[in-house]
């Protein structure tokens, strides 16, 4: 029985090699798809399915190989045969769906479509008739269609620029055209009853090149992605570097006046801002702004909103014209995007405040152990060229206590998707009014993220002033 099995297993020695490798290389495919967990790795999960199941079919095709597995594995052989001979061609036109542009893509995305239909429905007549064969013909005649299709749009300069995106093409076009080469010499083999002993050989080499050119090209398109990425991130970091130097280096030191601040970007870049405008020793305005949306974007606004408040310092001491001109800069620049600020004046020396704000949460003041929502809201910036803003004169006491900040504080969710809230946040606020500023900084941000779970991502940006009347 060993000397039957030995024999057979070197009459046998390419197929079996063949499917071997090409599953090992599906298999080496697929992990370095599901390590890298990156855009531009799909092309490897599907090189990977089409290689591994064209190994798993040739290894099927291996007696020597099949009287080796266990019984029931035997059994489901033949299944395994006629699910990949069917399957083959739709992971073949997803792996270059990858790769394809234009209409194109649509004429792969219909290969898909057609290919699993005639594919479900040949497996559905093998179960039930145990036939394989009944709509072999209509699979093979789509697949000779749409290499031919390939050939064309691969071989022709302008159609392969127009319709696929491929950093290096010479290398596609040796790869198709080989297999189609290789399809020709295979399917004429058939047709006359031609078969030598590397018949099976030349079929897997010719699939051999093109899976190499598919792999070649996949590793092309990922460190070229990767490249624009370390370019982006690079960007990005310097970025960041710009907005945190147009953002207040520390607390101000106005008389009478003890203040905190904490900013909480959700990316490199945020669409938060805030700023201190000192008047003297005795007098401060206090500005937060929030623009829609995030990122680079959002944090060009905010710039813009820096450069704009330097031209507005002598109207400091008046909120609502302090609004009114940002308005009036930002509705002529920005397009889409909006903006809601609030602006607090507070003059120490005379002990009162102003306060002024465009579709912004409120502020919170707390004074005696109360804590009070201060609405005095008009648009958002940049809705309307002129707008109005109406204006809140309060008198301000030793032990006050004012908040301003962005809506981001009130926006993450725990595990159950419910939102902190400001029922929460001003919870939070009322249970530490006896902790210095900076201390009640810390404690708002640790509540906050004890309630968002780790594995959540922070969807908004966090601006937070505390401003205590001493």
């Amino acid at each position: 029985m060993q000397d039957q099995l030995l024999a057979m297993l070197r009459n046998q020695l390419v197929t079996i090699t063949s499917g071997a490798v090409f599953l090992f290389i599906g298999l080496a495919s697929c992990s370095l798809a599901a390590v890298r967990r990156r855009g531009g790795v799909r092309i490897f999960v599907w090189l990977g399915i089409w290689s591994g199941s064209w190994g798993a079919r040739l290894l099927a095709e291996s007696p020597a190989v099949v009287a080796a597995l266990p019984h029931w594995v035997q059994t489901c052989v033949p299944f395994l045969r006629i699910v990949v001979t069917y399957l083959l061609l739709s992971v073949a036109s997803l792996a270059w769906l990858e790769l394809s542009a234009g209409k194109f893509r649509q004429f792969l995305r219909a290969l898909v479509f057609v290919s699993l239909a005639i594919g479900v429905a040949g497996i559905g007549v093998f179960v039930i008739t145990g036939s394989g064969d009944k709509l072999i013909p209509y699979n093979n005649l789509l697949a000779a269609a749409a290499l031919l299709v390939l050939v064309i749009i691969v071989s022709v300069p302008a159609l392969s620029h127009k319709f696929l995106a491929l950093p290096n093409r010479a290398v596609m076009i040796v790869g198709t055209l080989v297999f189609a080469a290789e399809a020709l010499y295979f399917s004429l083999s058939r047709l006359l009853h031609y078969h030598t002993p590397t018949t099976r050989f030349t079929g897997s080499l010719g699939l051999a090149v093109l899976l190499f050119s598919f792999g070649y090209v996949g590793v092309q398109t990922v460190l070229a992605s990767e490249r624009r990425l370390l370019s982006i991130e690079n960007e990005l970091a310097i970025a960041h570097e710009i907005q945190t130097s147009i953002l207040p280096g520390g607390s101000p030191r106005i008389k009478n006046l003890r203040v905190a601040a904490a900013y909480c970007p959700m990316t490199e870049v945020a669409g938060d801002f805030y700023e201190f405008i000192p008047v003297g020793h005795n007098c401060i305005g206090f500005l937060v702004a929030d623009v829609t949306g995030h990122g680079i974007p959002a944090a060009l606004i905010a710039a813009m909103i820096k450069v704009a408040m330097q031209s507005l310092v002598p109207y400091a001491h008046d909120p609502r014209e302090v609004l009114r001109g940002l308005n009036g800069v930002l509705a002529a620049q920005m397009g889409p995007q909006l903006v809601s600020a609030a602006y607090l004046w507070i003059d120490a020396e005379n002990r009162t405040a102003l306060y002024s704000a465009a579709g912004h949460p409120p502020l919170l003041h707390c004074r005696g152990g109360e804590l009070h929502r201060v609405e005095s809201n008009g648009l958002l910036l940049g809705v309307l060229p002129e707008s109005d803003y109406p204006l809140y004169d309060m008198a301000i006491l030793p032990g006050d206590r004012f908040l301003l900040y962005t809506d981001g504080v009130s926006e993450p969710e725990n595990a159950l998707g419910d939102s902190f809230g400001e029922f929460k946040f001003e919870q939070v606020v009322r249970t530490n009014q006896s902790r210095p500023p900076s201390e009640l900084l810390d404690q708002l941000l640790a509540e906050i993220r004890q309630w968002q779970p780790a594995s959540k991502a922070q969807h908004d940006d966090i601006t937070l002033i505390v401003i205590d009347v001493l």
